[in-house]
């Protein structure tokens, strides 16, 4: 059976990612990161697809080289369709039409938080179906039913921000440079989960809600600082380790929860708030309580990357899921 071969280029927000896969396995993937946006304590999208457009052709380049492959081996070339920043999805979509184009090969369009879901199946050990994910990101907290490869149910999911959303809020009300998710983990460490407490979301069901967490933590800091203007500096450790406490709890009865519901014991997490370490520690720490198979992606697999856009290529293109050249970016696109 002859090689399958695949192109994957992610570009949604302010990560260019290529990556090649061969049958099913991820044998390079490169990113380069933008550290522009450090300067504005955040993403500017007209600089990320101003990056992107520097970045694409290298970053593709260096991903065919390092798996030792030729444009001409390529059976398809994949990108990310949405959802994420039109102006960066339109970089990477306009090359990946061009490149399939030119080769005269077929285009797979790739659904962006479906890639975070299927990012277990890089590498070993990977869940088996059905099974739940938690896929946690700046823009997106979801509860996933992952039936099979492309069969997915979204049984949770955040009322307003995402669970994301809250760390970086939190990030820069401490100062913190961007991107300040990880350093408030590198943080909380150090720091006493409990020195602090902060409102539990009341929301029925399996949804989520972060924006009245975010306007708490706020109010604490400012009411705070009043009273001692050293006040962060002096706790920073603790503050952080309470609002990740605060949000990895909210995450995880959410997600026992939906294990009881649906009587499952497969349970993952995905996306880039899967790296954090709190995170990681208290799905290991359930599984063992829970007696649940528990499943973490590696940490190159858990921010914006290529490689799971080209896992989930992979299995597109066996069921000949491919789209026309002319398929429109979607920067809202709903799973």
């Amino acid at each position: 059976m002859p090689e399958i071969v695949l192109l994957a280029i992610e570009s949604s927000c302010d990560d260019t990612s290529a990556a090649v896969c061969i049958d099913g396995k991820v044998v390079s993937n490169l990113t380069a990161n933008q550290k522009i946006h450090q300067d504005y304590g955040g993403v500017v999208p007209e600089l990320a697809s101003r990056e992107h457009t520097k970045n694409i052709i290298p970053v593709v380049a260096e991903a065919l080289k390092k798996a030792g492959v030729q444009a001409s081996d390529l059976n398809a070339v994949a990108f990310t369709r949405g959802p994420g920043l039109m102006g960066s999805l339109l970089v990477g979509g306009m090359f990946a039409k061009s490149y399939a184009q030119a080769l005269n090969i077929p285009l797979i369009d790739v659904h962006h938080m479906q890639a975070h879901v299927l990012a277990h199946f890089i590498d070993e050990p990977k869940p088996s179906f059905p099974f739940l994910c938690l896929t946690v990101s700046g823009g997106h907290t979801q509860i996933v039913l992952v039936k099979d490869y492309l069969d997915m149910e979204i049984v949770g999911e955040t009322l307003d921000d995402a669970a994301g959303e809250a760390f970086d809020k939190t990030a820069k009300l401490l100062q913190l440079p961007y991107p300040g998710g990880p350093l408030i983990d590198k943080l909380a460490q150090t720091g006493n989960p409990h020195a602090f407490t902060f409102s539990e979301p009341q929301i029925e069901g399996l949804n989520f809600s972060f924006s009245g967490l975010k306007t708490n933590i706020l109010y604490f800091l400012q009411k705070q600082t009043a009273q001692n203007p050293d006040f962060i500096e002096t706790y920073k450790a603790d503050i952080c380790a309470s609002v990740q406490h605060s949000i990895i709890q909210v995450l995880m009865k959410k997600l026992k929860r939906a294990a009881q519901e649906y009587g499952i014991r497969e349970v993952a997490i995905a996306g880039g708030v899967s790296a954090n370490s709190g995170l990681r520690s208290h799905l290991q720490q359930y599984g063992e309580k829970y007696h649940w198979n528990t499943y973490i992606p590696a940490f190159q697999y858990c921010t914006d990357n290529a490689g799971m856009i080209a896992i989930t290529a992979y299995f597109k293109y066996l069921r000949g899921e491919f789209c026309p050249i002319d398929i429109p970016i979607q920067a809202r696109w709903v799973m």
